[in-house]
């Protein structure tokens, strides 16, 4: 458990967060600590307005390095982050860390949206007194517009490509490809990309899908 005295109740909406983020000099995604030295009887006038109460870590805002295997160090001042959600579930960044520890997960490979809010991730581990993994943010794909391929881009299923007559193995050749494991119009399997595959040589920048499949 986190000592108390590192948690303080938060009433703000995701709206109110949002847009205090969102303004000059803010730092973009960062709680802007609006209900970080709320006095007792403010947080009591909140609580009997009806308004459920977040649980967020009193973060000191020291600067926390993580080495992406990836990205390379990534240092970011330690986050507010929200340990408990105002409808009493345990957080992302809660959820997330104690369930890799008690998986035994030595390296976590996820995308690399979440990327730049990882450092606070290890400064809670270090105050749970659970041992940090390694880390692994591989870009995303995005799709013409910029954001992360979704079905709005086109088929994005086997299923689905199957029926406008792409086949399994252009789909693997295409992800080799983008990944630098093999070149444009090869064919290759699981064998050929086991042999290729390193992850220290994977790709930092997204892969952007101009024309999805077409």
């Amino acid at each position: 458990m986190v000592a108390q005295g590192l948690t303080y109740p938060c009433f703000c909406s995701r709206r109110e967060v949002r847009e205090a983020s969102a303004a000059p000099h803010a730092v973009p995604g960062a709680y802007p600590g609006t209900c970080r030295n709320l006095s007792a009887d403010e947080s009591a006038a909140r609580a009997a307005e009806g308004r459920p109460a977040a649980l967020r870590l009193r973060a000191s805002g020291e600067l926390v390095t993580v080495v992406d295997r990836v990205h390379g160090p990534v240092t970011r001042p330690t986050d507010d982050i929200v340990l408990r959600r105002n409808d009493g579930v345990p957080a992302y960044h809660v959820a997330v860390v104690v369930d890799d520890d008690d998986a035994g997960v030595e390296e976590v490979v996820r995308g690399d949206d979440p990327l730049a809010a990882t450092p606070s991730q290890p400064h809670l581990l270090d105050l749970l007194g659970r041992r940090r993994p390694h880390w692994a943010h591989v870009p995303l794909v995005l799709g013409p517009d910029g954001d992360r391929l979704a079905k709005r881009h086109g088929a994005v299923t086997l299923a689905d490509l199957a029926q406008v007559g792409i086949a399994p193995d252009e789909v693997r050749s295409r992800l080799a490809v983008s990944l630098g494991l093999a070149s444009a119009g090869e064919v290759v399997d699981g064998a050929h990309l086991l042999d290729r595959f390193d992850p220290d040589a994977l790709p930092a920048e997204p892969w952007v899908i101009e024309r999805p499949w077409s």
